[in-house]
């Protein structure tokens, strides 16, 4: 089945042009020109990638992402028609993945649709191989109290649902896949953020220490992610 993509935009010349190129790549693709409507569209199709413009009639991108980001970890690449750094710092404090300061060439924007659809893509397929099973709508893994939803992208910590940022839980996931496997925080940067990163493995512990607050009953004293001291990290589950 083709990948579903929602475009949120309001420009409709621009919503045009990214629907159109999207679907000529093979996407199945649904547009959105108001934060409502986006919404609704989100919660009824479940999309693999959500294009999201910052400056949008009633609720604005940062609130629509907010919003969905308690909901849902849909991978969101966000548009912003101002080179603000507080633009970006913002998008992605809220949830966003990646952006895109307008304008921007199309070659540029399909590059980095296809590099974050890759990336769910790659961890669906690392879970097969190590499971022998293939994701379905009630594939989950289980660690005690801990569950890790495959298909919608949730995880659960007694019974109830803790929002992760898109980039938490893709680690999460990753980490859990490799359950007692020693793993150098090159090789997550790498297979997490993308060979293409522009950044260092800083980044893997900033985003350790934000799971261990979350899913660690003493994040200081972690017994779920487990810090292999001059190695990397190590998930015991």
């Amino acid at each position: 089945m083709p990948e579903k993509i929602l475009i949120v935009e309001d420009e409709q010349t621009l919503q045009e042009t990214l629907a159109y190129n999207l679907t000529r790549q093979g996407y199945e693709v649904e547009t959105a020109g108001d934060g409502i409507k986006a919404l609704d569209l989100a919660r009824k199709i479940h999309p693999d990638l959500i294009i999201l413009d910052i400056m949008l009639p009633g609720i604005d991108g940062f609130e629509v992402c907010r919003i969905l980001r308690q909901e849902m970890t849909t991978p969101v690449l966000m548009l912003t028609a101002r080179d603000d750094e507080i633009d970006r710092v913002v998008g992605l404090e809220v949830g966003a993945d990646d952006y895109l300061t307008k304008p921007f060439s199309m070659r540029e924007l399909l590059a980095r649709v296809k590099a974050m659809l890759r990336r769910v893509r790659l961890m669906r397929e690392e879970f097969s191989q190590t499971t022998g099973e293939v994701s379905t709508p009630s594939q989950l893994l289980t660690f005690g109290n801990l569950v890790v939803d495959i298909t919608r992208r949730e995880v659960r910590l007694n019974d109830q649902v803790i929002p992760l940022k898109p980039k938490e839980y893709e680690l999460l996931l990753f980490l859990a896949q490799h359950r007692g496997q020693v793993l150098s925080r090159e090789f997550i940067l790498e297979r997490v953020w993308g060979w293409d990163y522009i950044g260092d493995s800083r980044t893997v512990d900033v985003h350790v220490r934000w799971l261990r607050e979350k899913i660690e009953d003493h994040p200081a004293q972690p017994v779920r992610i487990v810090t292999v001291r001059g190695a990397g990290y190590r998930f015991e589950g």
